[in-house]
């Protein structure tokens, strides 16, 4: 047992030598802390102002606070970036406050991704506001706006804080009744942008050429203040998602703590199955060590389930030793789900310190304040490393020094992180990407807002021209729920259409899971994409952390009946599918092989599942799953391994196409880790470039099929007597349409399969495991040792 609240600096001494914990520390990166870079508040803040934050303790400004100031006076939109706890909010505060003072009629709109940051920001802007003394009015405007307090925001509101889903269903549908604060909008603030990408980035562009349409037809051409955290490209990003030239302000003026910076990888159960001890344990274990000396934490899990099982584990283990912190407010959880008048408990609790320990969703990552922690531990790798340093922030504020420690999982990701520490060190983070002309995405936004207003014969959406804005409406127009007349299309039909839109998905159609007891209500909503992968006859759904068995799926209906069991695994489909090419947009020469990005047909079929057991990740049986094929068009990265170079190797077609299965598995896992995104937004196929076979690989039992015109086959191909065996990996992005991932990954080439080969390489195992290309009983016995090779021959 360590000594009772040591310094942290010589706690890290001693948790480096603990005999259980301390061999796996695998590396401990000390970063010096900096001081504060100030200026002088401009001499045309108003003395109130500058009254008011007085009393807050703010007595001068950070640097790139007063930058943000001098051009957001000069009429600019400013992109504010710099690391949490940096006093962003300040940046955009300070000029809209003084605008509103100097003429009382001006409006902002403020734009936060949660509920839950935006009340955060409301109640410190109520306190300013309290401070100085005028009629100032800040209001948050979501969907927990009770009814009779809505129409006083619209007209009386200075700030109406909000959040994008809000605006898209809430207020630009409705902007007749909120013509008081369109006509008088000077400030947009979309916080948090690096949130913003993907598919939900896309969506809320579209919002935004909306909203910007609208301001227009008011008179108002408000400025925009964004702010993020530390992305690869936050200017190009805030300019993607405005379509606005920004000024970008990223010299961090704000001081920094030392941190300590510790990788600790769980030991090796099982070194022929790669099978490291539970994360979650350990996790337990090292986050344990630190409350019992004192040390305020916060605990980063990857799920909600995660959570309370890790709160669970913590509660548990002081309770047995009868220590202080089994008191039950000493640890808690935190996550969406959670009543709000708890969250907000939480928050104080931490602020105030009488909370020690909190286990979190990355519901916590964003700004939320909760005052000064000491350490953050981090069960598992976030997904990207400006989430990763984001969630280390919520350590160190205020001088304190902190302790981080990433906590790694037997996953590839986080199995190369682990052991190439320079990659995380020395790189930029990610870069953020939309793809807003996403056809499906801008033709539901396009009916959106001729809904809100009729479009002119000569009016543009987006960067769109005005030929083919008019050319997707008169689709809609032969639809049905346009009309054309007086040189506009009006909106036509009965209901308005963001109703139907979400933000946060392409496809159509989704299913409803339905809880079958006395009051047979929904309990959750999946996409159709998703739907024969997470709740086919038989699989175990998870909600909130309880577990459903599905009795029923009816896929006409878009329903699925479950039931409440009490499982000792979950399920994982497996599927195949087949990429047909269909356009190539690029192409070049790279080490021997052709590289190309275009656009193809996915088909996939979802054939079977697995039965894992929780915690020891064992396979403990098997099931089928018979429902429809689906079919997708989106963009891809792929490239061929030609015949010569396999010809070469001492292997036979079949050993081939086990290596190139398990480099598939592990370039996944590497091309996710080089984008802001989830293994499950892109995903990965082997076949022939040219659709004629491609390989399925159900229950271990690998082999090569044919097809035609891109469709499924059932007979088996003989490839030692294949003319041209030539086989194909296509990463493809995991949305209708795309949004962007295939574009990266194929500038990004030869840096992948760099990485793919260090990944494996550092592999302990001895044939495959779920840490470098997969299981050996999936991807086959020399599948490691194949997919080496052939890497090491592409990268000479």
């Amino acid at each position: 047992m360590m000594c009772p609240q040591e310094p942290l600096p010589d706690l890290i001494k001693l948790l480096k030598v603990h005999p259980v914990l301390g061999p796996n520390v695998t590396y401990v990166r000390h970063i010096s802390g900096r001081p504060a870079d100030y200026s002088d508040f401009p001499v045309s803040v108003d003395e109130r102002l500058k009254a008011a934050y007085g009393q807050r303790g703010i007595t001068r400004l950070y640097s790139h606070q007063a930058a943000a100031w001098s051009n957001l006076q000069a009429g600019k939109n400013v992109v504010v970036v710099t690391p949490t706890a940096s006093g962003k909010t300040l940046s955009y505060n300070l000029p809209i406050l003084q605008m509103i003072l100097d003429d009382p009629a001006a409006k902002a709109l403020y734009l936060f991704p949660t509920k839950a940051l935006s009340q955060d920001q409301v109640a410190e802007l109520h306190e300013v506001v309290t401070t100085i003394g005028e009629s100032i009015k800040v209001f948050t405007f979501d969907g927990d706006t009770p009814q009779d307090a809505r129409q006083k925001i619209r007209k009386q509101g200075h700030i109406v804080v909000t959040n994008p889903d809000m605006l898209h269903q809430g207020i630009l549908p409705h902007h007749t009744k909120w013509v008081q604060l369109f006509r008088n909008l000077k400030y947009i603030v979309i916080d948090e942008i690096h949130t913003y990408r993907g598919v939900f980035g896309s969506h809320v562009n579209n919002v935004l050429r909306r909203l910007q349409r609208i301001c227009k037809f008011y008179g108002t051409s408000p400025q925009f203040i964004c702010c993020s955290a530390t992305i690869g490209n936050p200017k190009e990003h805030a300019e993607a998602l405005t379509e606005l030239p920004m000024v970008l302000i990223d010299k961090n003026g704000a001081p920094a703590s030392d941190k300590y910076f510790l990788f600790y990888n769980p030991p090796v159960v099982n070194k022929e199955l790669g099978i490291r001890a539970s994360y979650i344990k350990q996790t337990k274990e090292l986050a344990g060590e630190l409350l019992r000396q004192n040390v305020s934490t916060i605990v980063f899990a990857l799920s909600r389930l995660n959570v309370e099982i890790l709160t669970k584990y913590l509660r548990d283990q002081f309770v047995s030793n009868r220590e202080q912190l089994a008191k039950p407010d000493s640890v808690v959880g935190y996550r969406g789900g959670y009543l709000p008048n708890r969250r907000r408990a939480i928050e104080r609790g931490l602020r105030a310190g009488t909370i020690r320990g909190v286990v979190a969703t990355n519901a916590l990552e964003l700004g939320i304040d909760i005052g000064s922690l000491e350490a953050v531990v981090l069960a598992g790798y976030p997904g990207t490393i400006a989430s990763t340093w984001q969630q280390a922030g919520r350590a160190g504020r205020r001088g304190k020094t902190a302790i981080i420690i990433l906590v790694s999982r037997s996953t590839p990701v986080d199995q190369f992180l682990i052991n190439h520490t320079e990659y995380f060190f020395g790189r930029s983070p990610e870069r953020a990407r939309i793809n807003p002309d996403n056809l499906t995405i801008m033709v539901d936004h396009i009916k959106c807002a001729a809904f809100e207003l009729p479009f002119r014969r000569d009016e543009t959406f987006g960067t769109q021209k005005a030929a083919d804005t008019a050319q997707v409406l008169d689709y809609l127009k032969d639809g049905g729920v346009l009309h054309f007349d007086g040189q506009q299309w009006h909106w036509s039909s009965e209901v308005y259409p963001a109703v139907n839109v979400s933000l946060r998905r392409v496809e159509k159609g989704n299913f409803v899971v339905v809880k079958k007891d006395s009051e047979n209500k929904i309990i959750a909503e999946v996409d159709y994409g998703n739907a024969p992968l997470v709740i086919y006859p038989a699989a175990i759904y998870m909600v909130a952390g309880e577990q459903f068995i599905v009795d029923e799926l009816d896929w006409d209906g878009r329903k699925a009946i479950v039931r409440a069991t009490d499982s000792d695994y979950y399920t994982d489909a497996i599927s195949y599918t087949n990429v047909k090419i269909l356009d190539e947009f690029e192409s070049r020469r790279t080490n021997r092989i052709d590289i190309s990005l275009g656009e193809v047909q996915v088909i996939s079929r979802a054939v079977g599942f697995k039965k894992i057991k929780f915690y020891t990740m064992e396979n403990v049986g098997y099931g089928d799953i018979n429902l429809p094929d689906l079919e997708m068009h989106t963009s891809a990265y792929w490239f061929t391994i030609p015949q010569r170079i396999l010809d070469d190797l001492p292997y036979s077609p079949a050993d081939c196409i086990d290596g190139i299965l398990g480099m598939a598995n592990a370039l996944q896992a590497v091309a996710a880790l080089n984008l802001m995104c989830t293994v499950m937004d892109i995903q990965r196929s082997v076949g022939d470039k040219s659709a004629e076979w491609y390989i399925r690989n159900v229950y271990g039992q690998r082999g090569v099929y044919s097809s035609t015109e891109g469709e499924l086959g059932d007979r088996k191909v003989d490839l030692q007597f294949s003319p041209d065996f030539q086989p194909t990996i296509f990463i493809y992005d995991n949305y209708q349409g795309g949004v962007g991932f295939s574009q990266q990954l194929f500038d990004l080439h030869e840096i992948l399969l760099e990485q793919t080969k260090k990944l494996i390489e550092a592999c302990s195992c001895d044939g495959g495991c779920p840490s470098c290309v997969g299981p050996s009983m999936e991807v086959g016995i020399s599948s490691k040792q194949v997919a080496l090779d052939i890497l090491r021959v592409l990268s000479r």
